[in-house]
């Protein structure tokens, strides 16, 4: 039975994920701001540098996988960009990155980070915001995010929810993650009955853009379904599963994005080996 992180585990999808985990048989190491193992807030430097040190001490430096799943709403309110951003992107990137090598160790982990439809289905997010994140830089990010003034929430978490998506996917296939056995991969749900989706339907503004929200087969998702995706892709079943962000939203993405892809690459972004392609014709 292996050892693994999740962050979020008192509440929503890292709990059910938790739960699961811990009715298979393995070890869990919660993490979250109440009833966890380790108690961590980690929309802060000392909070992040205390839950990742913690879980390392725990697991002996060694983890068979982590489930990043803490993350802060696009709730209204002047203080919530920074919470969203420090949260929802550094919370995910600075505590994979200190788990790296505890992961390496074990020689076939499982990182499962817990994205959103949000990455794809809100429109005019800044990309400054999304290169400030993935340079590490919030205030910047925080200063792009200033002309949208209310719905400057609701664009710093789909700024953080596309940049921990494109940090998955860029981190994910190099050697210091898929070459070391570390398989990195993103779900990405839709609206799922959540606390925090509970509280949003609970205010009429909130709910009623909720409930206009697109969602093609209808409702809600389940926390405990979500967390079934979750243990599958820490599952065996998903060696062969690296750098992918799964959509598990109902038909959202696809409904908006049904011909944005699968996309071919032109041939200036295409790899190298492909331009054989180009010149050759392809050869077996």
């Amino acid at each position: 039975m292996g050892t693994y992180a999740v962050t979020g585990s008192a509440s929503g999808m890292g709990r059910s994920a938790s739960e699961w985990l811990r009715a298979n048989g393995h070890r869990v190491i919660g993490i979250d701001l109440h009833d966890a193992d380790v108690i961590a807030d980690l929309s802060t430097a000392s909070g992040r540098a205390r839950a990742s040190a913690a879980v390392l001490a725990v697991a002996a430096h060694r983890l068979d996988g982590a489930v990043l799943a803490a993350g802060v709403g696009p709730t209204p309110g002047p203080d919530r960009p920074r919470l969203i951003l420090e949260t929802n992107y550094r919370g995910v990137v600075e505590l994979a990155s200190a788990w790296q090598t505890a992961l390496a160790a074990t020689g076939n982990a499982k990182v499962v980070v817990v994205s959103s439809n949000s990455a794809t289905t809100v429109p005019m997010v800044p990309q400054r915001a999304v290169r400030a994140l993935m340079s590490d830089d919030v205030d910047a990010a925080l200063r792009s995010l200033r002309p949208f003034r209310r719905a400057a929430p609701a664009m710093a978490y789909a700024a953080s929810k596309i940049a921990v998506s494109r940090w998955v996917r860029r981190q994910a296939v190099t050697p210091q993650w898929a070459g070391r056995g570390i398989r990195l991969n993103a779900l990405a749900p839709g609206a799922v009955m959540t606390p925090l989706l509970q509280k949003q339907l609970a205010t009429p503004r909130e709910a009623k853009a909720i409930r206009g929200f697109p969602v093609p087969i209808g409702g809600y998702g389940d926390p405990e379904r979500l967390a079934e995706w979750i243990v599958f892709m820490l599952s065996d079943a998903a060696d062969f599963l690296c750098g992918s962000v799964v959509f598990v939203d109902g038909g959202s993405d696809a409904y908006f994005r049904s011909d944005h892809w699968p996309a071919a690459p032109t041939w200036m972004q295409a790899p190298r080996y492909l331009w054989r392609f180009r010149r050759f014709g392809a050869r077996d």
